[in-house]
Formats: C-alpha cells, sequence, structure tokens
C-alpha cells in the first residue's frame, strides 16, 4: 500500500511539472490569445446582451491573465532556485544535497525538513546550555 502511495505521488509530481510548464509556455499563451480572439469575433457574441458581453470581455482578460501569470511565476521560482543554488554552492558549511530540492518528491522534502529540524532542536538545546552557564 505504501509502495502504492509513493508511486501515486511521484506520478502526480511529474504530472503537476508538465501542466505547469505547459501553462507557462509563450505557445500555450498565443494558443489562448487566438481562443478568445475567435470567440470575440463570432457573431454570436455580438448578438448578446451588454451584460453578457462584458462578462465574456473580463472571463477572456482573466484567462489571459492566468497564463501571464503562471510565465512569471515560473521565471521567478526559477530564478530563486538559481540564487538560493549558488548561495548554498558558494558557502563552505552548507549542505550540497539541498541543491536542486525543487527537483526532488515530496517525501525526500519532508525527510530533509526532518533533519533540519532535529538540526534546530540540538542547536536550541545548546544555547539553552550556554545561557544556563553564564548564569
Amino acid at each position: 500500500m505504501q509502495r502504492l502511495y509513493r508511486d501515486l505521488e511521484n506520478r502526480f509530481e511529474r504530472l503537476t511539472s508538465i501542466v505547469t510548464s505547459i501553462l507557462g509556455n509563450s505557445v500555450t499563451f498565443v494558443v489562448a490569445l487566438a481562443t478568445v480572439a475567435f470567440w470575440l469575433t463570432e457573431k454570436e457574441f455580438y448578438t448578446q446582451d451588454l451584460h453578457h458581453c462584458i462578462s465574456d470581455v473580463i472571463l477572456g482578460i482573466t484567462f489571459l491573465s492566468f497564463f501571464m501569470i503562471q510565465k512569471s511565476f515560473n521565471r521567478f521560482s526559477a530564478s530563486l532556485h538559481l540564487k538560493l543554488n549558488e548561495l548554498v554552492s558558494a558557502h563552505d558549511n552548507a549542505n550540497n544535497a539541498i541543491i536542486n530540492v525543487e527537483h526532488k518528491t515530496e517525501e525526500e522534502i519532508k525527510e530533509i525538513a526532518k533533519e533540519y529540524a532535529e538540526i534546530v532542536q540540538i542547536l536550541e538545546g545548546e544555547t539553552k546550555n550556554e545561557q544556563d552557564k553564564e548564569h
């Protein structure tokens, strides 16, 4: 059962990655723009009452905005990951295993997070001991 869950999670993560890439692609935006332009030039669009026309225009703008926001987020996310990777690789004491952590599975990320939580507990214990010695 555990293996089935892991396989399902891995497949879902790959699907999510693929869909995110497709939705943030410039070609997808052009296809969406052509779809909206096609609808706005249809005779049926012009035969609607004003309320429906305004609603359709707003829907088209929202639809196109989604693709633009996804593209912007993909670019921002990629640049942020590069900057973090640079900082981690440049620091001698850093754990290089977290470079490109965004490509790891959710389970692997949880394991790394547990390791860091344990490190924090150890450091908090050491800090408390040092404070007790000072008083």
